[in-house]
């Protein structure tokens, strides 16, 4: 809870940094609230790439997915690191959060027309929505924020002049270098959290972060059960392809399960003591998240081959498939598991990892896939580290 009490005719409470030692913090219900929102612009991002990639333009949705999937990440990950360290609920606070979340079904509603049509301006103009809520966030945070003001200040200016040169890109969105531009003002933007916490760190709470990142992997896995899902619903439809089907749906099952067991195998809080660490963890969760979308897409992908309905060989569509599924475990590896496990485990994890990514070079790649996942899950679980169950129970006994 906030710790201090409202004050004022306006019933507001004053903005000052949390304790980042808080014990039983947990996400609240206003973050919980926030996170439905991005299930819409999640599904409607793997939902345009499946319908990319089965019509055989794979590279042009990927440049779109990774841009699109850039917006959705960061407007998150922003709103995540700045209520760990200045969540107050008070009603302010609620009304700019949900000022937040309508900019992010708007801007989910603006995914179609950059897949077809390559119009960003309505994406463009909601993303700007969002992130101008995040200034006036960090705006009042800097009148209270002590030791942190200095830090908030920066983060309120380099944010809003970034919006400032998103809005001037629009009408060179459409030139040859529109692309090189967009770039640069993604550099802009992943910059603003290196300089801002150079003048000292905000005070992030690294159980809570953790958290919320494993809640929104949650979220991310569930479109692959959905995708499981379908393969079923499909199979009750075409029975000449029932025993592909029915198998597709339990393969992706079997590797969305072991996903989610490689990905909270480590206590992941361990892995943000330091600023460098935190970004380390917070950047590369851009390509652990996105991965995770783009497997569910490409299990729809799988299913379209199956029932004669892509444009992609059975090796490009398995690609699809393996291709999210190594880049996940590898990010994994890398931000969370790498630290805390024995030689074992940092052979099997990566070259499990690499042998996914070469699985649609051999006659059964998905069955494979599923083989070297549960393979991964087994040694993870054999090669557990002495007081992790006893450290991820107390975690659980915290959080609940």
């Amino acid at each position: 809870m906030s710790n201090v009490t409202n004050t004022g005719r306006l019933k507001l409470t004053p903005m000052r940094p949390r304790d980042p030692a808080e014990p039983a913090r947990v996400a609240s219900m206003l973050e919980l609230f926030f996170d439905l929102v991005f299930v819409v612009a999640v599904s409607t991002a793997a939902v345009q790439l499946h319908h990319q990639m089965t019509e055989g333009h794979v590279l042009d949705g990927l440049l779109h997915y990774a841009m699109v999937f850039f917006a959705i990440w960061w407007a998150w990950m922003n709103f995540t690191w700045f209520a760990t360290s200045f969540d107050t609920d008070d009603w302010l606070y609620r009304v700019v959060t949900i000022v937040q979340m309508g900019g992010v079904l708007v801007l989910a509603a603006s995914i179609e027309p950059v897949f077809a049509d390559d119009d960003f301006r309505l994406m463009i103009a909601a993303y700007v929505v969002m992130r101008i809520a995040m200034v006036t966030q960090w705006l009042r945070a800097s009148r209270s924020g002590g030791p942190h003001r200095r830090a908030a200040q920066t983060y309120a200016l380099g944010i809003a002049v970034v919006q400032v040169l998103w809005i001037a890109f629009i009408p060179l969105s459409d030139t040859d270098f529109a692309g090189y531009l967009v770039l640069a003002l993604i550099a802009a933007e992943l910059s603003v959290p290196v300089i801002a916490e150079r003048g000292g760190t905000t005070p992030w709470h690294a159980h809570h972060i953790t958290e919320r990142y494993g809640l929104f992997t949650l979220i991310l896995l569930g479109e692959s059960l959905l995708a499981s899902a379908n393969a079923i619903l499909k199979a009750v439809h075409d029975q000449e392809e029932l025993a592909p089907l029915i198998a597709m749906a339990v393969l992706t099952l079997v590797v969305t399960a072991s996903l989610w067991w490689i990905y909270f195998w480590p206590t992941h809080h361990h892995a943000i003591g330091t600023l460098r660490e935190s970004l380390r963890y917070g950047y590369v969760h851009y390509f652990v998240f996105a991965a995770a979308g783009a497997f569910s897409a490409g299990v729809e992908v799988e299913i379209d081959v199956l029932t004669d309905h892509s444009k992609l060989s059975e090796m490009a569509a398995s690609f699809t498939v393996t291709v999210p599924i190594a880049v996940f475990v590898l990010g994994i590896w890398w931000i969370a598991i790498r630290q805390c496990a024995d030689r074992v485990v940092n052979t099997v994890v990566p070259a499990g990892a690499v042998l996914v990514l070469l699985d649609p070079l051999i006659p059964i790649p998905i069955t494979l896939t599923a083989v070297v996942m549960v393979i991964i899950v087994a040694v993870l679980v054999i090669r557990e580290p002495q007081g992790q169950q006893a450290d991820l129970h107390g975690a659980a006994g915290v959080s609940h």
